[in-house]
């Protein structure tokens, strides 16, 4: 039995397929099943009972299963406190992050932390906020950035950073030529929305409601860009990251409407899971992710 092993045994019973173990682990359906024909051989006992739909852990392989992951992460403990005697930085970093994020915070945090460490694998899997945090209780991704609130016993939770959130509008948009508006003059406007389960979408669902607005039409775009096009071709407002359209407003093509002594916040968020022991790349990743703040370009 070695280490890679166990981690087929795990990748399986968390994917509850072979054949999405053997995708994410690089490895043929084949090599996996034999992997675990072996277990089970070298064990003599019957880990899991499996028909091409589901499979079933009998009371050895959940046994198995609870000492694999103890072990991976103990595994996992020790490389990284080897790698922190020899200062490397080496190995894999896959980042979730919601849209936002994913698709305007991350790629220069990206670039600049491949400069400094060539040797490390980076890839990004973008997603809502609320696909993110699946992702990480079924073990897909180790890490997630999103934009949401959550509060959850299973989950680690830790800000990073502050986002200014900014209602825009088309340059022809009747709040737009009044200049400053009161809140009040947000009352029954059309908005164009991001889909349910976006951090967006639940940080503007708050406003709503905290401001008692009553809307008069909304439109839904599961695109921060779709959202943008809309709003650029007259269907409404809308309300984004400043990150999202600081390009759009300053070349002109998208107008912000401040609200009279109103600042709209929100925290980005790193989540992993309470138990989860990082890679030496995850935790120099984190560490730097952690020394940011609002007014990183």
């Amino acid at each position: 039995m070695t280490v890679e092993t166990l981690r087929v045994y795990v990748t399986v019973v968390e994917q509850q397929s072979f054949s999405r173990a053997a995708e994410i682990l690089h490895l043929s359906q084949p090599g996996v099943s034999l992997q675990i024909r072996n277990l089970e051989k070298e064990f003599d006992v019957k880990l899991m009972n499996r028909s091409p739909k589901w499979i079933k852990l009998t009371e050895a392989g959940e046994l198995l299963y609870k000492r694999a992951k103890e072990m991976l992460n103990l595994y996992e403990s020790v490389k990284l406190d080897l790698a922190r005697l020899h200062d490397t930085v080496s190995g894999s970093l896959h980042i979730g992050a919601s849209f936002t994020i994913g698709e305007y915070v991350l790629p220069r945090l990206f670039s600049s932390f491949a400069k400094q460490y060539p040797d490390v694998e980076m890839g990004i899997t973008i997603a809502n906020s609320t696909e993110i945090v699946g992702a990480i209780r079924d073990n897909k991704i180790e890490v997630g950035l999103i934009e949401e609130r959550i509060e959850a016993p299973d989950l680690q939770v830790v800000p990073f950073m502050k986002d200014e959130l900014i209602i825009v509008a088309a340059e022809n948009h009747p709040l737009v030529r009044a200049g400053v508006s009161d809140i009040t003059l947000l009352q029954d406007q059309i908005w164009v929305l991001r889909e349910s389960g976006s951090g967006t979408r639940s940080f503007s669902n708050r406003f709503f409601e905290q401001a008692c607005l009553r809307i008069k039409r909304s439109y839904e775009i599961n695109s921060s860009q779709g959202v943008k096009e809309a709003v650029f071709a007259g269907l409404g407002m809308a309300i984004l990251s400043r990150w999202v359209v600081r390009r759009e407003i300053e070349d002109g093509m998208l107008k912000e409407i401040p609200i009279q002594g109103m600042r709209l916040e929100r925290d980005f968020s790193i989540v992993q899971l309470s138990n989860h022991v990082p890679s030496r790349a995850n935790e120099v990743f984190m560490e730097r992710l952690i020394k940011l703040d609002s007014k990183f370009v």
